[in-house]
């Protein structure tokens, strides 16, 4: 079996906004998470199937966009195989404690994907 898709993370302009569309729309439960490096970080619980995150958008100029994660056995093995047919690293990989770590990358076609190892 191929590698699950395991988090969707919405990285937001805006917030508040956000929060309010999907929480409404979509019934989603929200929980704040506070995280000092980025600020608060807002847990997605959806209830059956992949869950997410939402949090400001980290690019400078950048829009909102989803990015997906991929759940991988060893990230960082998974980041060196990425880089070797083509990716390119944007964020190396990074601990968060007490949960994982992740990768974010860019395909050879630019768009971009997060890998997750759970701890």
């Amino acid at each position: 079996m191929g590698n699950p898709f395991v988090h969707a993370e919405l990285n937001t302009t805006d917030v508040d906004k956000a929060k309010k569309f999907y929480s409404s729309v979509f019934d989603w439960k929200l929980e704040e998470m506070p995280m000092p490096e980025i600020g608060n970080y807002t847990i997605v619980s959806v209830g059956e199937g992949t869950g997410g995150g939402i949090m400001k958008q980290m690019i400078p100029g950048a829009g909102s966009a989803w990015m997906p994660y991929v759940g991988v056995q060893d990230v960082k093995a998974s980041t060196k195989k990425a880089t070797q047919l083509g990716a390119k690293v944007l964020k190396d990989v990074t601990e968060v404690p007490n949960m994982g770590w992740f990768s974010i990358l860019t395909d050879p076609t630019g768009a971009m994907l997060g890998l997750w190892q759970t701890k």
